[in-house]
């Protein structure tokens, strides 16, 4: 597993980002889906709360399942933004997101057991390959702003165990409509109506840690809540990264049927993937602040929007002017869905642009622009789409990149 497992590449192409700025190459970083603490710090009543903790010495081990007082937060935060109501014993806190995705795969699946997932998606595949589960990939079109439908997905449910969502989505900060999620939820529910006793359930993994960052009239919607009687099969990953601009402290939970989020519980206490008791603690007391919530998110929701709606903006005049490129209206998180339609293009030094890979060099090379193409995220080698992350964006950089990206297209024009 280990000889055959692939590192993240998103992390490596970042790794050879940081590399090209350390030798002194001016590059627009728009590729991990990160923050950059100088432009979008963490809310201050969060840091505040945090170094409160460690200073009344919160520095042993955190129960299992979380700190009491974070859970009860969660639990309110849950109620507050989605009308739900969950008792403590569904909710399971931990070291941000991805132990939570992890544990749920680990405690739903055995080896060979069916995951279906739409591409591009975010690390479905090496979950799947940590777990030894089958995957089954389930391609997406920009016509449907790269979200799976019920019609896409229903072929694949029969004798799954895992459909994992995401919504807002990772990699392209699109959402689904109601209609949509409903019509999953339908089959879902029609699914498990139909396995016998002894057949393992279909459970959906719903992953919404961009759920509270959506711009315009755009809406969040869930499984549990569009469909009730979905609480028994999905199992919701959230936590404090994206929405407050806290990657790295590392505070994330799940929430779900109480006998599966029991055996997560059991399996992140053998690998200690909790978070740190003084963040649980901060958490907690920051989650229960309203006035501070809602202030921090007030500022921090029009920067992001303000970043993806001019990059969308300047790539639109730019398809205008004739160039091959195009963008989706930014609807939530904090990506932008990029494409650029160079295959077969010959640069200046009289190379073709073959592949993709060509594609994002000379993307790189001659705009200093460094964004994630979607096959990153399982989309096919010579997809000519992309993501572009604006958490490490200073609004000035927004034009500035504009201008580079241009000349670069008008350069590979003339030849």
């Amino acid at each position: 597993m280990a000889e055959t497992l692939i590192g993240s590449e998103i992390i490596k192409l970042a790794g050879e980002i940081r590399q090209k700025i350390a030798q002194g190459e001016e590059v627009y970083n728009f590729t991990i889906g990160d923050f950059d603490p100088e432009v979008f710090p963490i809310p201050t009543a969060l840091e505040t709360a945090i170094i409160a903790a460690y200073q009344a010495k919160n520095t042993n081990y955190p129960p299992a399942e979380g700190v009491l007082e974070l859970r009860k937060a969660v639990a309110n935060f849950i109620q507050d933004f989605q009308g739900l109501e969950y008792p403590l014993s569904s909710i399971l806190i931990g070291g941000g997101a991805r132990p939570m995705i992890y544990a749920i795969y680990a405690t739903l699946l055995d080896a060979g057991d069916k995951v279906v997932f739409p591409i591009p998606s975010w690390n479905n595949n090496h979950y799947c390959h940590l777990l030894g589960a089958n995957p089954v990939l389930v391609e997406t079109f920009p016509e449907d702003n790269f979200m799976p439908t019920p019609a896409s997905l229903a072929p694949h449910l029969a004798g799954a165990t895992l459909l994992s969502l995401c919504s807002p989505l990772n990699p392209t900060g699109t959402v689904f409509s109601k209609e949509s999620l409903e019509g999953i939820c339908d089959l879902v529910l029609a699914e498990n109506a139909r396995r016998g006793e002894n057949e393992k359930p279909l459970y959906v993994l719903y992953d919404q840690i961009y759920s509270v960052l959506t711009f315009n009239d755009i809406k969040h919607y869930d499984p549990v809540s569009l469909r009730p009687e979905m609480r028994d099969y999905t199992l919701f990953v959230d936590g404090i990264s994206k929405c407050f601009a806290a990657t790295g402290i590392r505070v994330g939970w799940t929430f779900g049927p109480t006998a599966v989020v029991d055996k997560m519980k059991s399996i992140l206490s053998h690998i200690g993937a909790w978070a740190p008791k003084a963040e649980q603690l901060a958490t907690a007391t920051f989650l229960e602040n309203e006035s501070e919530k809602t202030a921090f998110l007030d500022t921090f929701k029009p920067a992001i929007k303000a970043r993806l709606s001019a990059f969308h903006e300047g790539i639109q005049m730019l398809k205008n002017e004739g160039f091959a490129v195009d963008s989706i209206a930014p609807q939530a998180a904090i990506y932008l869905t990029l494409k650029f339609a160079l295959h077969g293009k010959t640069t200046s030094k009289g190379k073709v642009l073959e592949t993709t890979a060509d594609v994002t060099d000379y993307i790189l090379n001659e705009a200093g622009l460094a964004i994630v193409p979607f096959s990153a995220f399982g989309a096919s080698a010579n997809s000519p789409w992309y993501r572009m992350s604006v958490g490490t964006c200073k609004m000035s950089d927004v034009a500035a990149a504009l201008v580079k990206l241009k000349a670069a297209l008008v350069l590979l024009q003339k030849y």
